[in-house]
């Protein structure tokens, strides 16, 4: 008799509509790399199911799964436990099941982190973040965690900007403060980092959030979380300014290297990871 094992490791998806996510091919280019068997399924699961999905994931002992918009709020109600910054964020977007329990984690400011991280220590920096989304919560929730000095978050809509600011200041040891923006932004003076958390540039190489340019300072930081294109306007002016460039891309495959440490305790290459996703990109540009 072998001993061939036919028994996959599962991972996945939850979301709604999900067919444009990448996120699969991706992640099973690195299981596939490290030779590990174990899949990543794309499911899309709409909102009135996503109990019955998440009581499927347990049922079939998934090691874990990602869920997406529009569930990284609901689904909270169906775990047994958080992790400190999903609890601050107030959503999940990463479950890893061991022995049947469901444990959530936030993986979107923590990919945004290890990508920072690769080129600056954000403890004691002072940082200007454009826009109060879901990524901007999640970014500075993990910024303040990881000790920056101060947070300066603007908006269209200043009242979403000052939630997030208190999020930050009630919960971690960095001070921040909530802005309006009107008009083109300004950066202020002896800004370390400048990151764009809109989805301004997405799929649109000539878009820009509305910045005066002249306000950045030769060797700042300045990060987008726009993945598509990797490049976006926003990056390229900024580095025509002498500005280090961060792209939404690296940020997009540390969240699949974390959340698969979370699944299954093992790192997945990220080099591997970023060519599919830049295969992916440039060929969906072509058409």
């Amino acid at each position: 008799m072998s001993n061939q094992n036919f028994r996959s490791i599962l991972t996945g998806s939850f979301s709604t509509p999900c067919a444009d996510n990448p996120t699969v091919a991706m992640i099973e280019a690195a299981y596939r790399h490290a030779g590990i068997d174990a899949r990543y399924i794309n499911c899309d699961v709409k909102a009135t199911h996503l109990k019955a999905a998440v009581r499927g994931a347990v049922a079939m002992e998934w090691a874990g799964f990602n869920c997406s918009l529009p569930h990284k709020v609901a689904v909270i109600e169906y775990l047994d436990d958080l992790a400190e910054a999903a609890r601050i964020i107030g959503a999940v977007n990463c479950v890893a099941i061991r022995d049947g329990r469901l444990v959530g984690n936030n993986t979107d400011g923590k990919g945004f982190l290890a990508s920072l991280r690769d080129v600056v220590d954000p403890a004691g920096k002072k940082i200007f973040m454009l826009g109060a989304g879901g990524a901007a919560r999640a970014i500075a929730v993990e910024l303040g965690l990881a000790g920056a000095e101060h947070i300066t978050v603007i908006n269209r809509d200043a009242e979403k900007a000052e939630t997030i600011a208190a999020l930050v200041r009630d919960n971690t040891g960095s001070d921040a403060v909530g802005r309006p923006w009107s008009g083109k932004a300004c950066v202020p003076d002896g800004t370390d980092i400048v990151i764009n958390a809109t989805s301004v540039g997405l799929g649109d190489a000539q878009a820009m959030p509305e910045i005066d340019l002249d306000t950045l300072a030769k060797g700042q930081i300045v990060a987008d979380v726009i993945p598509n294109p990797p490049m976006t306007r926003f990056l390229r002016e900024a580095r025509e300014r002498g500005c280090t460039s961060l792209d939404g891309l690296g940020m997009l495959v540390n969240q699949g290297v974390i959340g698969v440490e979370l699944w299954l305790g093992k790192t997945l290459d990220a080099g591997v990871m970023k060519q599919t996703l830049r295969d992916i990109f440039s060929a969906s540009d072509a058409g």
